[in-house]
């Protein structure tokens, strides 16, 4: 992606507020943090280029944060529209301007699918605005071009409808008739990567699972305790800040001899611990 599309994305986060880290070669280039919201944003020119694999441990380190991935790109084989919502493996995937309309609280309705472009109307809002403005079934139909028995079916629930009978229907009603894609919610997730380490997690209490190119091995989590878990000898110096900016702890189990200055354990007393509260409280403590 180029520096001066992510200085923008960072300078639109800073500006609303959001606390922010930047990472290199990893699966997110970008966490960012404003109270209780998180955002993993992967930056790419274009978002066909994301793997599956990279896709797979945002939506899964997003669950255990209660984070938002998302891949902000220019184009996806070609360029994306603006306000203009797209996946790519499960991610909403999206250009900077739709992107900064979103966090200034102004969601896209219109989405991209193998289809073309689509809205989600509220029926009831279809009904009550129709209403409101003295249009009958059959004058909402000629001028939005379907059959009244179709606005009538709109109106008994949530109906998806083409790009260009939704633009007709927002000059007609506005925008209140249409479901907000709400990007900054994810309920799809890929299945736990599992180990000895993890198994020890699920022993006491935790969900756990593996992790691949971020600066922790393990992510871990029971309740409100967040541990991010480093394994290896030598500590990865971002692990410890992004656990501060998510309020996480951070561990890390030493292969070899631990040293006195690291919140660690060695292989063997991180696999012979009995109770969650014994880990807890020694990274507590520590």
């Amino acid at each position: 992606m180029n520096t001066s599309v992510s200085e923008k994305v960072c300078i639109s986060l800073l500006r609303k507020g959001y606390t922010i880290r930047s990472l290199s070669k990893r699966c997110f280039d970008i966490i960012a943090r404003k109270g209780t919201s998180i955002l993993l944003i992967k930056m790419l020119e274009d978002a066909d280029s994301i793997s599956r694999e990279y896709a797979e441990q945002m939506l899964r380190i997003g669950k255990y944060l209660s984070a938002s991935p998302l891949i902000i790109a220019e184009k996806a084989g070609r360029k994306l529209d603006d306000f203009v919502v797209y996946t790519r493996f499960n991610i909403y995937t999206l250009n900077i301007l739709t992107f900064r309309n979103c966090i200034d609280n102004k969601l896209p309705f219109i989405k991209r699918d193998r289809a073309g472009l689509k809205a989600e109307l509220i029926g009831t809002k279809v009904r009550q605005l129709r209403e409101r403005e003295g249009l009958s079934l059959n004058s909402l139909a000629r001028k939005v071009g379907v059959s009244p028995r179709m606005i009538s079916k709109y109106e008994d629930g949530s109906s998806e409808i083409t790009v260009c009978k939704a633009l007709k229907m927002y000059d007609l009603l506005g925008h209140e008739v249409f479901s907000k894609i709400d990007i900054f919610h994810t309920s799809t997730h890929p299945e736990d990567v599992n180990s000895s380490f993890t198994k020890k997690y699920h022993d006491l209490g935790f969900e756990a699972t593996e992790t691949r190119k971020v600066p922790f091995s393990i992510i871990a989590r029971k309740q409100d305790e967040i541990i991010l878990t480093e394994i290896g000898d030598s500590p990865d110096p971002h692990a410890e800040s992004l656990a501060k900016l998510i309020d996480a702890d951070n561990l890390v189990i030493f292969r070899k001899k631990r040293p006195k200055h690291v919140p660690g354990l060695t292989k063997k007393e991180f696999l012979e611990l009995e109770e969650a509260g014994e880990l807890v409280r020694f990274i507590k403590e520590f």
